[in-house]
């Protein structure tokens, strides 16, 4: 009997290790992604602060 005829499509195929240190996102493109993402609500925040107080001083 070889493992041919015991194979069944439906069923979930074994992970090794290897396969879950593949899935993970590399430590510095996290870092990275979160980095981007504080300085451009600052950046955002900062311009609607420019437009809020420019349109207090009409």
């Amino acid at each position: 009997m070889s493992d041919s005829e015991n194979y069944d499509p439906l069923t979930p195929a074994r992970r090794k290790e290897s396969d879950s240190q593949e899935r993970k996102m590399p430590r510095g493109l996290v870092i990275r992604l979160f980095a981007y993402l504080v300085a451009g609500h600052v950046i955002a925040g900062f311009l609607y602060l420019l437009f809020a107080v420019g349109m207090h001083n009409q």
